[in-house]
């Protein structure tokens, strides 16, 4: 079978010779023990601004099992991820996801394709544990993980992007139309048959990380706003709740009216002022989370554009951006 592994980029250029290098690596080893019968590398540059697009390109001229696409401007870890999926789906047998900056464990993929082997068309790569993580990423992933499971999202625990997709299950999750995109959550509703191949996480070796605290905020809202409609109809208990208390209230204020008791300072009001006005102003906030991915979803704008590209024949490449 033909193996390809996408493999986004955003200003690698530290870690590519050491990611070229291992992944080739791994490619040989299962090419000689007859795992596979050819496997590639496929990087996407997502707009990088440093040699990383060079370097591909470096890489393609002289290694026939590398090969690159060009986004036209950064547009994301997830689309960027898209752009090399929707290549691979028309290219390769079973294809596997990978972030250049190899803290995954290259060595795992021997177990996916294994498990593809054996009749897997899904097979996630899980993280044992997250010994290398900050005490509040660890558990601010906990508590995402949890999050988006009780609010109907069936995601993987410590499961990211490192996975393996057969040919079928990839051309089935690129018939999702939608644009706002977190992939883990997509994957796991295609219900192919699935295994997981657990690894320990390593720390980067070089460069910096990709995802600050800003952007993995916006992630996990995303990731929450795109399965669920659970925190809209939390809008609506919490407003039966603030009625209830409405009610409690103007019957204890009339109740006090008429046994002429004096309700006392401003201090009781001002905090349900400012109480309910916060929670207005986060329900107001939530709805507007969902009105701007319906407007988002409704321009069908294209995801990405590609710019150039390396390492490929003609006949293998789509002319279409998506």
């Amino acid at each position: 079978m033909n193996l390809l592994i996408v493999v986004p980029c955003y200003n690698e250029e530290e870690m590519l010779p050491e990611t070229t290098c291992q992944l080739s690596a791994i490619i040989e080893r299962m090419e000689k023990d007859k795992m596979i019968k050819n496997g590639k590398i496929l990087y996407v540059d997502d707009g990088s601004r440093d040699k990383t697009w060079s370097l591909i390109e470096k890489y393609s001229s002289e290694n026939t099992k590398v090969c690159g696409l060009k986004l036209s401007r950064n547009s994301g870890h997830q689309f960027a991820l898209t752009a090399g999926l929707e290549w691979a789906a028309d290219n390769a047998d079973a294809t596997i996801s990978i972030d250049a900056d190899l803290q995954d464990d290259v060595n795992a993929i021997i177990d996916m394709v294994k498990c593809f082997n054996n009749g897997a068309d899904i097979v996630y790569g899980v993280r044992r544990e997250r010994k290398t993580d900050t005490f509040f990423k660890r558990n601010s992933a906990l508590l995402f993980y949890k999050l988006m499971n009780r609010l109907g999202g069936k995601i993987i625990y410590n499961h990211a992007d490192f996975r393996l997709m057969s040919r079928r299950a990839l051309k089935s999750l690129m018939k999702y139309p939608e644009r706002n995109l977190f992939l883990r959550g997509m994957v796991a509703t295609l219900g192919y048959p699935a295994d997981v191949v657990y690894y320990d996480r390593r720390e980067r070796s070089a460069g910096e990380s990709k995802y600050p605290l800003k952007k993995m905020i916006s992630f996990a809202l995303d990731g929450i706003t795109s399965f669920s409609i659970k925190p809209l109809h939390y809008i609506t208990y919490l407003g039966v709740v603030f009625i209830m208390i409405s009610i409690a209230v103007i019957i204890y204020a009339l109740v006090s009216y008429f046994d002429n008791e004096a309700i006392q300072g401003w201090t009781s009001l001002l905090i349900s002022l400012w109480f309910i006005g916060g929670c207005i102003l986060i329900a107001c906030g939530v709805t507007g989370e969902y009105i701007g991915k319906i407007y988002i979803e409704t321009k069908r704008r294209p995801l990405y554009f590609i710019e150039k590209r390396a390492g490929m024949s003609e006949n293998n490449t789509k002319d279409e951006n998506e």
